[in-house]
């Protein structure tokens, strides 16, 4: 697995999904956002960023211009994921949004408006559809600030766990019934935590 395979999606907020876009999901680090383009090729998995204005992007972006942005992620990034860490765990209150300045600073900077259009599904008829001006390469560090904010705002940071799979680095809100969630995902984590207790049981026998 590289960077250039699909990027994973287990932590059930994309909030937590861009913090997973660095991960050590087998043996190895992987980051998804380690260059512009890996940066193009996370927003389209995501579905954060219209096919098309990732398309554009690339065109009239002048050499390096995108590796740059990509830089800016990657210190958005490490910077939530200290804010998660330091917060998870417990409910999130009032007493963090100075810890949040950084994030409203970016989240200032949107050139956001809406459009009536066609609707697209559910039957004839008009749909207001929020839109956004993408008018230079960091444009594209907007909607993953607004993913960060709606994570910070709607989820139970009581729910936030890291996988406790051996060397995983991975992060997800645990929406279970029981909140009894240990792994990543039971694909690759649960997996190989069962095949180490299995090897364990067989010696101790």
């Amino acid at each position: 697995m590289d960077n250039h395979s699909p990027a994973i999606f287990v932590g059930d907020t994309l909030g937590l999904d861009f913090l997973n876009s660095v991960a050590t999901p087998v043996d190895v680090p992987i980051d998804w956002i380690d260059d512009g383009e890996g940066l193009l090729r996370w927003l389209e998995q995501a579905g954060l960023v219209p096919r098309e204005t990732l398309a554009a992007m690339r065109e009239r972006a002048l050499p390096g211009e995108l590796d740059k942005v990509a830089d800016q992620a990657r210190n958005l990034r490490e910077w939530f994921r200290a804010f998660v860490n330091s917060h998870k765990g417990k409910p999130l209150t009032a007493d963090a949004l100075n810890d949040l300045e950084p994030l409203n600073r970016l989240l200032e900077r949107d050139e956001g408006f809406g459009r009536i259009v066609a609707r697209q599904s559910g039957g004839e008829g008009l749909g207001f559809q929020p839109m956004r001006k993408w008018r230079s390469p960091e444009s594209l560090l907007l909607p993953i600030g607004e993913a960060l904010g709606r994570f910070v705002c709607t989820e139970d940071f009581s729910d936030v766990k890291a996988c406790e799979g051996h060397a995983c680095t991975m992060l997800f809100v645990d929406h279970t019934r029981g909140h009894r969630r240990r792994w990543c995902s039971m694909a690759m984590c649960g997996n190989r935590a069962k095949q180490a207790a299995h090897r364990h049981r067989l010696k101790q026998s």
